[in-house]
Formats: structure tokens, C-alpha cells, sequence
């Protein structure tokens, strides 16, 4: 696919940046893999019931608790 040349120089796009696209209706939403990456980081960040919480922490948690009760076993 060729991006026109005057979106490229708007959005500063260089050679071999990665590109992702979804629908919305009937559009297509183009943008690039770091600016979709920092919105679903957004997302997560900012989703309700999450404040204080580190979701890394709770797996780590999990994962040392079920390691223990497999070696009480």
C-alpha cells in the first residue's frame, strides 16, 4: 500500500515505519504501531477500578503462590 506522500511529511512517517488499520464503520483507521501501543496504554492505565493497582505485581503474586503450593505438594 502507498501512503500519499503529503500524509507521510504531515504525520513525519520514515521508510519501513510500522503501520496498523482498523474499522470504524465503513473508515479505516490508520496509524502507527507506536501511537496504537501508547493509546492501549492509555486505556489500561486510565481503566476504572485499576487506580493503585499493578496488575505485573498481582500475576508475579499468583504465579509465586501457585509455585508454592506446588512444591507442598
Amino acid at each position: 500500500m502507498v501512503v500519499p506522500a503529503s500524509i507521510r511529511k504531515a504525520l513525519g512517517l520514515e521508510p519501513g515505519v510500522s503501520l496498523t488499520f482498523r474499522l470504524d464503520g465503513e473508515d479505516i483507521i490508520m496509524t502507527t504501531r507506536d501511537a496504537a501501543i501508547r493509546k492501549l496504554q492509555k486505556m489500561f492505565r486510565d481503566a476504572p477500578g485499576l487506580e493503585g493497582r499493578s496488575l505485573v505485581d498481582e500475576l508475579i503474586a499468583e504465579r509465586r503462590a501457585e509455585a508454592a503450593r506446588e512444591n507442598a505438594e
